[in-house]
């Protein structure tokens, strides 16, 4: 769809190797960016907060409740997004 950035590509690989080590099915069943990892119940619940946990350590992004939708973490290629935008929205944000 859109042209992705150097910055974007650097979140999905960060996530993609977070994703599949904490998430052994996602090793499995070698998924891809765009495999939906919620309904292929892949990534929970539980997984989700972990992800908005790692967020928090490697980007310093903040997910607030509004942003704990499946159009966010359904896959990697969402969450580099939710990640991209979030960045974008606080001051002074750097790499």
């Amino acid at each position: 769809m859109n042209g992705v950035s150097k910055d974007d590509n650097n979140a999905i690989f960060r996530i993609r190797r977070f994703v599949f080590q904490k998430f052994p099915l996602a090793r499995k069943r070698s998924v891809a960016n765009s495999d939906n990892l919620l309904e292929s119940g892949i990534i929970d619940s539980l997984g989700v907060l972990e992800l908005v946990t790692f967020f928090q350590q490697e980007f310093s992004v903040t997910a607030a409740d509004e942003d704990l939708t499946p159009e966010n973490f359904q896959n990697i290629e969402c969450m580099a997004r939710f990640v991209e935008r979030s960045l974008e929205l606080q001051p002074g944000s750097a790499e």
